[in-house]
């Protein structure tokens, strides 16, 4: 699965490398994080047609923790979707078909129970550093006001291969840059537009899968709410006594 990822790119750095447009531009800017947990808001990238017709790529804020237009208010709000279910199940076959957007991240934490019952976190990233791009879904529907629109994202998970297996059995699903245009095209799938795209994403994850690497961090990270989410030592490695 994946819990709580990082994200060291500034709100600049980010617009550079996806080449996108800010979407909200009355909204904060977006500073590194080392700690994002479910229910933060972050910034996702998604593409739409524009009022003339015109491709648009922007980076908006959403919610982690997908909530579907006609959820309940108490229902649930998955952060992750199982790759091998993301298609045919309800909560999220919708947001595949027609809402798929990238999660840009540094990297994500994985935890490992040790013999004393307490839980060791490591790191798990690319060996030379960069953006990953998660496979992410998105809903959105429309705010108290009635005047805006809330954002709201899981990330696919699939099996993890590699590194990423010695500390869990699952893991985000990442696309290479080469195929975020596929991914982000805006518009409905047919059938098998769906079945090629979903097949892809299974086939580019696992070999980027096998380029991560992982190591152990200090236990700070462990406390969601009390760790400094803007302290970069939290993924700075550290030796295991």
């Amino acid at each position: 699965m994946c819990g709580r990822f990082v994200l060291d790119f500034d709100e600049a750095g980010l617009l550079r490398a996806y080449v996108a447009t800010k979407a909200d531009q009355e909204g904060r800017d977006w500073s590194p994080v080392y700690s994002i947990a479910p229910s933060t808001l972050v910034p996702v990238v998604r593409e739409h047609y524009d009022d003339e017709g015109e491709l648009q790529r922007t980076l908006e804020p959403a919610r982690w923790g997908l909530r579907a237009a006609w959820a309940k208010e108490k229902g649930p709000r998955p952060i992750n979707a199982r790759y091998e279910t993301v298609t045919t199940n309800g909560m999220f076959r919708s947001s595949f078909t027609s809402q798929r957007v990238v999660v840009p991240m540094n990297g994500y934490y994985e935890w490992v129970e040790q013999d004393d019952g307490s839980k060791q976190p490591y790191y798990v990233h690319p060996e030379h550093g960069g953006l990953l791009n998660a496979a992410g879904l998105a809903a959105a529907r429309k705010s108290e006001d009635g005047e805006s629109w809330d954002v709201t994202f899981t990330i696919i998970t699939r099996e993890a291969k590699d590194a990423a297996g010695e500390v869990h059995d699952r893991m985000p699903a990442y696309l290479p840059d080469d195929m975020l245009d596929e991914w982000l095209a805006p518009g409905k799938l047919g059938d098998d537009e769906k079945a090629d795209l979903h097949t892809g994403l299974g086939e580019v994850s696992e070999e980027i899968a096998k380029t991560l690497v992982t190591y152990p961090v200090d236990r700070q990270v462990n406390n969601a709410r009390r760790v400094d989410r803007t302290d970069p030592s939290l993924i700075e490695p550290v030796a295991l006594t």
